[in-house]
């Protein structure tokens, strides 16, 4: 076994040995909720839940619980074997006519619908499905319209099968179904893929797995999408994301028997083993298709697989054996086989490999076949495939000298009328860009200018704000010089310290190069030095910073300024008495998504008596201006005070 199949392998063990013990208990006969619905109500099981439920359902005396279990069953069988899925299903049809319980006979009409379509018996599958409509409740109609959209898209008529998709999509909505939404992105992503739009196709696939991941069910429909999403990613040549979805794919597919998916997944792994020419690991996993394929008694699989191995053959050069392949391909599907879409893979795929094997006839007749196909599908240029093929056929038959020669002088002439209008129409392109360019560096300048303009507008505003404050300082200390309680005079100096402190966020915004954010390192070296000397402790007391150059905007920065000033002004009026001398650590650092402030001094710390100091305005504006930040502080008075605030990185520069 390869190096990568191990390695899936190896992941499904451990995926299973770390969930089978934890398995819950799926039937209850004795509660008052007998059955927990697989796939909605949990997913917390492994493969033998099908065994389970067969055991167990007919021993149910609720008839809707039964009818429940009994439909699961049916409708999950179908990701094994598709006969044991329809028997399962004739029960239930059977049990609820007898009941004559209409809606759940309409349910068990759509599982027999997406079976009968499966089995590749679409007009049986529309007339069953279309009888259900009048039966189900409304909230069963997204799923119903998702299987009439699946016998569309296998018909080749991929446009109808939009429709319905996008009819899921608004049931979905309207009804706040999110799997119903999600199965409609999910079904629209493989709708772009099969038309070529594979940005599209990843586009609507992560958007189906986010609503899939958001409901939290791992489900056969989360397990298609990954297998759809990756084959977006391997048509884009995105080969790592395309190989990651299908491994996950895989792994859902083991865990809970979805051989459909596995099949599927499998097939899609021979065309990324093919793109990267590792042939041996495209044979495994093109026998692994088989084989699941087989298990299902599915045709549609079958053929596939053998597509994806003969195109895999092909690739390798191997003529012959992509012949043989693609043949046994073509012979599975049938005439009366459905999808279009896939049996035109399987006729171009058998054309090239004639082709290659100089077997022009075959070659022709294959790609005949694979042009009508196609024009059902897309409504391709098909007579233009056509006629080149044609040409190729006439050629390789021809032995003249003569016909061959003028057939290089035509290609010659084609090719100097062709460079003749290229290089006209790109001379045509060099003149656009040219005055394209000459536009833009006209708007540019303009706009330099109009943003030049505009940030002396802001950088004006910044330097009156500034100003404005310094009169209310101002103001404060004239006003002070008139105060003689102590109190009031404390309470006046120190508003107007805090003034001065939201003075200089200005400053340093008008005179910086950004008008946004302020750098907090030299902020706090001018705040600390500023408050420092307005006491007059530049000998006494030495402030400590420790940080790196970090810029906030300018809200935060002025709340932390405030907070900054309010903790080493209560350090120096209150930790060190008597002149004492010390020293003030002050750090504002980043770790992760969060912003660390610590203020700690080495003084003598707070008093242990209930005694406070001051009036308290000060702690109070520092726990409001905490809460405004939505942080959280912590106070240490061992060995001095130690004040340290954590908040989130959410305004950060």
């Amino acid at each position: 076994m390869s190096a990568l199949f191990q390695k899936i392998g190896y992941t499904f063990i451990l995926s299973f040995l770390g969930l089978s013990f934890g398995y819950g208990q799926l039937v209850d006969l004795n509660s008052d909720h007998p059955y927990k619905k697989v796939f909605v109500d949990t997913d917390n099981f492994g493969a033998s839940y099908l065994d389970t439920l067969e055991q167990e359902y007919h021993k149910v005396k609720t008839d809707s619980v039964q009818f429940s279990m009994l439909n699961d069953l049916a409708y999950y069988w179908h990701t094994r074997n598709l006969n044991t899925a329809m028997e399962f299903t004739k029960k239930g049809l059977e049990l609820t006519s007898l009941k004559n319980d209409l809606a759940w006979h309409g349910r068990f009409q759509i599982t027999q619908g997406a079976i009968l379509l499966r089995m590749e018996k679409l007009d049986s599958a529309q007339n069953v499905l279309e009888l259900a409509k009048a039966k189900v409740p409304k909230s069963d109609l997204p799923f119903l319209n998702t299987q009439l959209g699946y016998v569309y898209e296998r018909r080749g008529q991929l446009d109808k099968a939009a429709d319905y998709a996008l009819k899921s999509l608004d049931l979905g909505e309207k009804l706040n179904d999110k799997k119903a939404t999600a199965i409609a992105y999910s079904d629209l992503s493989n709708l772009f893929w099969k038309q070529g739009k594979f940005e599209s196709g990843v586009k609507y696939g992560l958007s189906s797995l986010k609503l899939f991941e958001a409901w939290g069910i791992t489900d056969l429909d989360y397990d298609f999408t990954l297998y759809v999403t990756g084959n977006n990613y391997l048509a884009l040549e995105d080969y790592e994301n395309a190989r990651k979805y299908y491994e996950h794919s895989i792994i859902i597919g083991e865990r809970y028997g979805f051989y459909n998916n596995l099949s599927d997944v499998y097939i899609s792994l021979v065309d990324l083993y093919t793109y990267l020419r590792e042939f041996e690991n495209a044979m495994e996993a093109g026998r692994n298709a088989v084989k699941y394929a087989e298990l299902l008694e599915n045709n549609f699989m079958i053929m596939r697989s053998w597509l994806a191995i003969g195109k895999m053959q092909n690739k390798k050069g191997n003529c012959a054996e992509a012949i043989e392949g693609l043949k046994k391909s073509i012979t599975v599907a049938t005439e009366d086989f459905g999808d279009a879409y896939f049996l035109s893979e399987a006729y171009n795929e058998l054309g090239r490999a004639y082709a290659k094997n100089n077997d022009y006839k075959n070659a022709y007749s294959s790609f005949s076949v694979y042009d009508s196909l196609k024009n059902e599908v897309f409504t391709a240029e098909a007579d233009l495939r056509f006629s080149q093929l044609r040409t190729e056929f006439d050629v390789a038959q021809k032995e003249s000298t003569i016909v061959l020669q003028q057939t290089q002088i035509k290609k010659q002439q084609t090719r100097q009328h062709l460079i003749i209008i290229i290089t006209i129409l790109l001379l045509l392109l060099l003149l656009l860009a040219y005055k394209a360019i000459s536009n833009n560096i006209k708007k540019n300048k303009l706009l330099q200018n109009k943003n030049a303009e505009k940030e002396f507008l802001l950088k004006e505003i910044h330097h009156r704000v500034k100003n404005n404050l310094e009169i209310v300082s101002s103001l404060l200390s004239l006003q002070a010089a008139r105060i003689v309680d102590p109190k009031i005079l404390d309470a006046i100096e120190q508003s107007q310290q805090r003034v001065h402190s939201m003075g200089m966020i200005h400053q340093k915004l008008y005179l910086g190069e950004k008008l946004a954010t302020v750098e907090m390192k030299d902020y706090f070296i001018n705040l600390s030095d500023y408050i420092i000397h307005s006491y007059g402790k530049n000998d006494q007391v030495a402030i400590n910073l420790e940080m790196d150059e970090l810029e906030l905007d300018v809200d935060m920065a002025i709340s932390i300024g405030l907070i900054v000033n309010e903790l080493i002004t209560n350090s120096l009026k209150y930790a060190f008495p008597d002149d004492r001398k010390g020293i003030i650590h002050l750090a504002l650092k980043k770790k992760a998504d969060l912003f660390v402030l610590q203020v700690k001094d080495n003084g003598i710390g707070m008093p242990t008596d209930t005694q406070v100091n001051g009036t308290g305005f000060g702690t109070h504006l520092v726990d409001l201006l905490v809460k405004q930040l939505d942080g959280k502080m912590i106070l240490v008075t061992n060995q001095g005070t130690s004040v340290r605030i954590q908040f989130q990185n959410t305004k950060a520069a």
